[in-house]
């Protein structure tokens, strides 16, 4: 029975929405022009086809259905990953090795008692096994969608905040202009990891007491993760609210501003109608180059204890739960280096997609 979570419809929404994006720049020539100018390097044409990669994955990762037998919630993506997402060793194994790690007593044919490693249950596992026998590359591309949740969800909290405040006190400036600069000059001055622990810490509390809300373990976690995103997005509006802030206070001078209060436009309707346009491309520019900080913030968040749920499939759990591995005998190097391939993959096509949209679309790049 399909299941539709709060992370699912927004990740719709944020499909939706990047469509809605892909047809407006279709259908207006200046913009198709420009974007055809970004996807004339090879390098941006192969981190586009990257980037567009991990989407597909997130997105079947967010079309949940209640398995009946087990009465759990499982995604598309587990569907088509199997056998990999149902089948669990007993314990650790290297990538593409046919047998445990670990030596154990194993009876032989014979009725023998031999102390040897167990063959895999699987066949091998390409990025091996963790210490609870989960294969290394299902977990890593199941902390696919949770870093594009972060990315995406946490745009969607911040850009009505920076573009209100932002476009309101470039505008008006006055009064409302000093009140809005005090308070992202507020929000900023406040360490954003302390900030952060904070509100996660007191919503975990409030979570606990209303456990009986969730039928089950997996809407708890996307409660969890979309108050992460949101609060994520309450903190780090300030420094694109600064930059539309900036942009407004050169825009408002413009003759084509003064021409429409000149003919009576409304101050709001000059913000929507002339300001916001201007602004349109100062706004994409920021979104594309804060989508990394924000995937490796939630590794980061994660691996300090204030991030994701530790029952989550992230790359900040893995990353936590590897830090001790990296100290055994031998060296257990494949869990942590099976995230660090997709995130540095993800982060690396998102920069070099964000510095040639920023060198196409800023005039001062």
């Amino acid at each position: 029975m399909p299941i539709v979570l709060w992370t699912d419809a927004l990740v719709f929404l944020s499909i939706i929405t990047i469509i809605t994006t892909i047809y407006w720049i279709i259908c207006d020539p200046q913009l198709r022009g420009r974007w055809q100018q970004v996807l004339q390097k090879p390098s941006c044409c192969v981190a586009a086809i990257v980037f567009a990669a991990f989407v597909i994955i997130g997105t079947l990762d967010s079309m949940h259905y209640v398995e009946t037998a087990t009465n759990t919630i499982n995604s598309l993506l587990d569907w088509l990953l199997r056998p990999i997402s149902q089948i669990q060793e007993t314990s650790y194994s290297a990538p593409f090795a046919r047998h445990l790690l670990n030596k154990e007593i194993v009876i032989n044919e014979d009725g023998q008692l031999n102390w040897t490693a167990p063959k895999l249950i699987y066949n091998y596992h390409v990025f091996g096994t963790d210490k609870i026998g989960i294969d290394v590359l299902y977990a890593s591309l199941k902390s696919v969608r949770t870093g594009l949740v972060i990315g995406f969800l946490t745009t969607i909290f911040t850009l009505p905040f920076a573009i209100f405040f932002g476009a309101a006190a470039g505008y008006f400036g006055g009064k409302i202009d000093d009140v809005i600069q005090y308070i992202y000059t507020t929000i900023s001055s406040i360490p954003a990891v302390l900030l952060i622990a904070a509100s996660m810490l007191s919503l975990d509390g409030l979570i606990a007491n209303n456990s009986t809300m969730f039928n089950f373990a997996q809407q708890r976690s996307d409660a969890r993760l979309l108050l992460l995103c949101a609060i994520l997005g309450l903190t780090s509006w300030t420094s694109l609210c600064r930059m539309l802030r900036a942009e407004t206070l050169k825009i408002r001078t413009q003759e084509f501003i003064l021409s429409a209060k000149a003919l009576g436009a409304s101050n709001w309707r000059i913000i929507w109608r002339h300001v916001l346009p201007n602004l349109l491309h100062i706004i994409l520019i920021a979104i594309v180059l804060d989508f990394s900080g924000l995937v490796l913030s939630e590794a980061v968040l994660t691996y300090i204890g204030v991030g994701v749920d530790p029952t989550m499939f992230s790359w900040g759990n893995i990353i936590n739960s590897a830090r001790l591995e990296m100290g055994c005998d031998p060296i257990i190097w494949w869990t942590l280096a099976g995230a660090f391939v997709l995130m540095f993959s993800l982060v690396l096509a998102a920069n070099i997609f964000a510095d040639e949209i920023r060198t196409v679309f800023d005039s001062r790049a």
